[in-house]
């Protein structure tokens, strides 16, 4: 018998074509709308990949917004493992799965699935590249009916990434040993536009990568070639580098180009700028990097 492929950052709407009635894949919508958290199961509903469930952001793929000591982690910070592998099972996801996440964006979303399915050990996970708009553009087709999904076994297994704290990058301040990237559009990143959270601003001595910058016009991600010439003038060395970005999504986004571009080992920092400008004592730095 041969061998199935392994898909652990991108696959094309072709491939998905090609293996989506393969026993044991899983595809999960991952579209959603920060303005509008019920966006993403409305459109869902209407149409989605045949097979597909899907994952809620704010409910299935973070946590608590307050720990059980009234402490704010960010807008979307990460959910115990467990619980989180729990979601995974009602899901649907198996010990064996091959996950393909999807959305209608650019894979800022369902980037997160990617990173959070790795985070608990689980490498056969990967982006549809372009999304809905790659699936249709191929002759996929949309379905809106919607059958309950057959609980998983997947359990938890040791982290293949890694995250840091707030207070780990507050102690980064004084020796600046990690490379803090700011996913964010450059206008948040310099403090201005903000909309989504009280303060503007970024954290000092962070550099600025937007998460589209990593998309061809098309929507498709750059190459691995072309990734890797233009994050080598923000990172030196990946496995010395955090992403961040408001609440820790997009930020996401960046982990995966830079798997893509051979560049792996970067942390995430799950609370991202909605936690970090929530405590007062953290110092803000705003306008363009220096």
């Amino acid at each position: 018998m041969t061998a199935q492929p392994l898909f652990e950052t991108l696959i094309t709407a072709a491939e998905l074509v090609q293996h989506q009635h393969q026993p044991d894949w899983l595809v999960i919508d991952c579209r959603h709308d920060l303005t509008d958290p019920r966006a993403g199961r409305a459109a869902f509903q209407s149409g989605h990949i045949p097979g597909a469930v899907f994952a809620q952001l704010d409910h299935d793929l973070a946590g608590d917004k307050l720990d059980q000591q009234g402490k704010f982690h960010g807008r979307h910070p990460l959910p115990q493992r467990e619980v989180f592998i729990e979601t995974l099972r009602r899901l649907g996801v198996n010990q064996t799965s091959q996950v393909v996440a999807y959305d209608a964006h650019g894979g800022m979303f369902a980037a997160r699935l990617w990173w959070m399915l790795r985070w608990v050990g689980h490498a056969k996970v990967a982006v549809l590249d372009g999304g809905l708009p790659a699936w249709t553009a191929a002759g996929g087709r949309l379905v809106n009916d919607e059958s309950p999904a057959t609980r998983g076994d997947i359990a938890l297994r040791a982290p293949l990434v890694e995250w840091v704290s707030a207070e780990q990058l507050m102690a980064n301040l004084s020796d600046a040993r990690l490379i803090v990237v700011d996913a964010r559009a450059p206008d948040r990143y310099r403090g201005e536009n903000e909309t989504l959270d009280p303060v503007g601003g970024h954290i000092p001595g962070a550099k600025n990568r937007c998460f589209r910058d990593n998309l061809q016009p098309d929507g498709l991600f750059k190459s691995g070639e072309q990734l890797r010439a233009e994050f080598a003038s923000v990172v030196t060395n990946a496995r010395d580098s955090v992403m961040q970005c408001g609440s820790g999504v997009t930020a996401c986004h960046n982990l995966l180009a830079l798997e893509i571009a051979g560049m792996p080992g970067a942390a995430l920092y799950p609370g991202s700028w909605s936690e970090w400008c929530s405590e007062p004592s953290r110092p803000i730095a705003r306008g363009p990097a220096s």
